[in-house]
C-alpha cells in the first residue's frame, strides 16, 4: 500500500521523523487561500498523487501569498499527471533550502534484508545521477535481525560524503528513519529530497512511503488512511468485494484462477502485443458465483476493450466456470466488451460445449493459452 506525501508525512511525525511544518488538504482553490491566509507565510502547494513527476509535470508550485495559492490549486487541482488526476492538494508552509540530500531505506529482495541508499546528490535527477555519477550514491545493506547503530549509521553518511557540520543529526536521522521504516512493516521510506534548511536543519521536505499489504493488520490506521483516498478506486473497491485484484495500465480484462496461471496469461498478452488492464485472480477453488462477480468487475473499468478469462480446471470445473461466464453476461445485459474463454483442465470439453451452445455474439472460445492471447489482442485493437 502507497501513501501519498501528506500521509506519509503524518507517519513520519508519529515516528518523530523531522519533517516540513504541518499543513493543510485542500480539495478547492478556495480553501487553499484559506490555509495559506491561515499560516500567513509563503507556501508550497503539491499535487496528491501516488505517482512522481508532479515538478515536471506541474503538479507543485511555490506561493508568496494566499492570492497566489489560490491561482495555483486552480492549475493543479484536475491536472493529469501520469494518467493520475489532482484531486487533492497539500499545502504547507514554504522551506528554506540550503542543500538538497537524498536517503531511502527499503526492502531488497534480492538481499533479502534491507537497504539503505544515500546521496549527496538529492532532487529530481537522482536518478539520472545514479546511472552517470554511481559513486555518488551510496548502497548499505542491513541484516533485519542485526537492525542500524548509530555507528552504522555514521559510516554511511560518511561514506556518502555528507557535510561534516551535519553529519551527527544526519546519522541521527538516518536512524530514525531506518527505525521507523521497520515499527511500520514499511517496504519502502524514500526521502527525496531531504534538506538542509538555512537555518542548518536536517528535514525530509517530501516523502514517499509503502507498506506491506500483509501487515496492515497491525496497522489499522494506515488502512484507513488509503481508504479515504490514498489508492486506486476500482483497487479499493475490490479489496472490499475481497477480490484478488491490481489495476494495471493497458486496455485488456485479465482473470484466472490462481495467481501463477494469472502472472504467465500477463506475460503471454504482452507476447501476443496488448497490454493487460488489470490482474484479477479467482483462486483456486473459484465457483461459478466468484467467477460472475470477478467478471462484472473487470468489465466495470472503461478502460477494458477486451477481456481473457484463463482458466486452468482442478478443484475449479470448467463446466462450472462456463455456466459462471454465461450468468455474468446474463446479470450484466447488454456488453460493450468482447470475451475470450480459454479452458483447459477438468471438464473442460464439458465447457467449452456449455459455451459454444450458447453462441453468444460476444464471446469467443480458446484451447490454449497463446490461442487466447492473441484472440484477445485482436478483438481489443478493433475497438475504437
Amino acid at each position: 500500500m502507497d501513501l501519498m506525501e501528506h500521509q506519509g508525512k503524518e507517519l513520519f511525525r508519529a515516528m518523530g521523523i523531522p519533517t516540513t511544518p504541518q499543513g493543510g488538504i485542500a480539495t478547492t482553490p478556495e480553501r487553499a487561500e484559506e490555509l495559506a491566509a491561515g499560516f500567513g507565510v509563503a507556501v508550497m502547494v503539491k499535487a496528491q498523487v501516488l505517482t512522481g513527476g508532479r515538478g515536471k509535470a506541474g503538479g507543485v508550485k511555490f506561493c508568496p501569498d494566499a492570492a497566489a495559492a489560490r491561482a495555483a490549486a486552480e492549475a493543479i487541482l484536475g491536472l493529469d499527471i501520469k494518467g493520475h488526476t489532482v484531486s487533492k492538494v497539500l499545502v504547507e508552509p514554504a522551506s528554506d533550502i540550503a542543500e538538497e540530500y537524498y536517503l531511502s531505506v527499503l526492502h531488497d529482495r534480492l538481499s533479502k534484508g534491507y537497504k539503505i541508499i544515500a546521496s549527496v546528490e538529492g532532487g529530481v535527477e537522482i536518478e539520472e545521477t545514479n546511472r552517470t555519477d554511481p559513486e555518488k550514491v551510496v548502497k548499505h545493506d542491513v541484516d533485519p535481525t542485526m537492525g542500524l547503530e548509530r555507528a552504522a549509521a555514521e559510516r554511511i553518511v560518511g561514506a556518502a560524503g555528507f557535510p561534516a557540520d551535519v553529519a551527527d543529526e544526519l546519522a541521527a536521522f538516518l536512524v530514525q528513519l531506518y527505525d521507523g521504516f521497520v515499527a511500520s512493516d514499511a517496504t519502502l521510506f524514500e526521502v527525496n529530497p531531504l534538506i538542509r534548511t538555512e537555518a542548518g536543519e536536517i528535514i525530509a521536505l517530501d516523502s514517499k512511503v509503502s507498506i506491506d499489504d500483509n501487515a496492515l493488520f497491525r496497522h489499522p490506521d494506515l488502512s484507513e488512511q488509503a481508504e479515504a483516498g490514498g489508492g486506486d478506486p476500482l483497487e479499493l473497491e475490490a479489496k472490499r468485494k475481497g477480490l484478488q485484484y491490481v489495476k494495471l495500465d493497458g486496455d485488456i480484462g485479465i482473470m484466472g484462477n490462481g495467481a501463477g496461471l494469472v502472472m504467465a496469461t500477463l506475460d503471454m498478452v504482452h507476447q501476443a502485443g496488448g497490454q493487460p488492464a488489470n490482474f484479477l485472480d479467482a483462486g483456486g477453488g473459484a465457483s461459478a458465483e466468484s467467477m460472475a462477480e470477478g467478471i462484472a468487475f473487470v468489465l466495470s473499468d472503461p478502460q477494458v476493450k477486451a477481456m481473457l478469462i484463463n482458466i486452468f480446471g482442478g478443484i475449479t470445473r470448467c463446466d462450472d466456470v462456463a455456466r459462471g461466464v454465461l450468468g455474468a453476461l446474463e446479470v450484466i445485459g447488454d456488453l460493450e466488451q468482447r470475451i475470450v474463454v480459454r479452458l483447459d483442465g477438468t471438464n473442460a470439453e464439458d465447457g467449452r460445449r456449455i459455451l459454444a451452445g450458447a453462441n453468444h455474439p460476444k464471446l469467443a472460445t480458446a484451447e490454449k493459452m497463446l490461442d487466447g492471447a492473441e484472440k484477445v489482442v485482436e478483438l481489443a485493437s478493433q475497438v475504437s
